[in-house]
């Protein structure tokens, strides 16, 4: 047996090995509309050992007969394709077995890192609506004594609105989603206290078709957008501030408003947005579509299905 037999033999089997590695890797590694039953699977193993057993047959005619590759286990006859095929099959087989286990691992590894920075991110969001409050839990309770002891109507509906925006924003970190027919009814309470400060200085449209109401929101990124718009521009009555809220075919949610930027711009680091697109990211790895011009601001938000699969 001459030496450069083994390592002939080795470029043999790494040829094998490989392009059973390279095919598996493409179809575990792509989501296709195999993604979600055995016929991806099926199909890796398959195609990897019918190219295995192309490129045996490739590697038998060009390399040299050897005491390891011995040409009288040719392709002549049918018990000795079968016995080709069958090799190819388990070296196909065993790269699927590597690559799936290798990959299941990463993908575990990766969906645990994401969730505990989904984690985070929830976390700050609530962090911010609470910003500067002091003892959300006590307010609330105090808010509710404090219907019961108003005198008049307006007071009353003022108190019931501002503890249903307390009591959203204590209640919203049950879950990473929340319909938009829930966002919105607690924008609606949000906006009936600012409208209360500002008046007709600001000006609010939603118009959300019915069929939209089902699909899921992060909790609160209505309220950071708003009170962000709120923050950074000019708010009188001789220059209102315009918000529209509404729906695209995507199906997405924009919300937009004038810009009219105050002479002093508020101190701020844009942690908001940051956040409300680090959340979207982590969700469902689709971007949030931010529009600054002159005249306009507009964020556009994706709106999920409730059948999707969230973290």
């Amino acid at each position: 047996m001459k030496w450069w037999e083994f390592p002939d033999y080795a470029i043999h089997i790494t040829a094998l090995l490989f392009i059973g590695w390279l095919i598996n890797g493409y179809f575990l590694t792509r989501t296709t509309s195999l993604h979600n039953n055995y016929t991806k699977h099926f199909l890796s193993i398959f195609l990897a050992t019918i190219t295995g057993f192309a490129l045996d047959y490739f590697l038998y005619q060009i390399l040299p007969q050897t005491d390891l590759i011995s040409h009288s286990a040719g392709f002549d006859t049918v018990s000795n394709i079968i016995n080709h095929l069958t090799g190819a099959f388990f070296l196909g087989l065993i790269c699927y077995v590597v690559f799936y286990s290798v990959h299941t691992n990463s993908a575990l590894q990766n969906a645990k890192l994401d969730n505990e920075i989904l984690e985070q991110a929830h976390l700050r969001a609530q962090l911010l609506s609470l910003q500067q409050q002091i003892s959300p839990h006590f307010l609330f309770n105090s808010l509710s004594t404090l219907k019961t002891i108003a005198g008049d109507q307006a007071t009353k509906n003022y108190v019931v609105q501002l503890a249903a925006v307390y009591r959203y924003v204590l209640n919203f970190n049950e879950s990473y989603l929340s319909p938009l027919k829930d966002e919105l009814a607690f924008i609606k309470s949000y906006l009936y206290i600012m409208s209360e400060r500002f008046e007709e200085a600001l000006q609010v449209t939603i118009n959300i078709p019915d069929e939209y109401l089902q699909l899921l929101i992060p909790p609160l990124s209505l309220q950071l957008l708003i009170e962000n718009a709120i923050k950074h521009n000019v708010i009188s009555n001789e220059q209102p501030l315009h918000i529209t809220i509404m729906t695209n075919d995507f199906p997405a949610l924009v919300i937009k408003n004038n810009t009219q930027p105050k002479n002093i711009p508020e101190e701020g680091t844009g942690t908001g947005l940051k956040n409300i697109r680090e959340r979207y990211r982590l969700l469902i790895q689709l971007p949030v579509e931010i529009v600054n011009t002159s005249s306009m601001f507009s964020v556009t938000l994706p709106l999920l299905k409730n059948e999707s699969n969230h973290h």
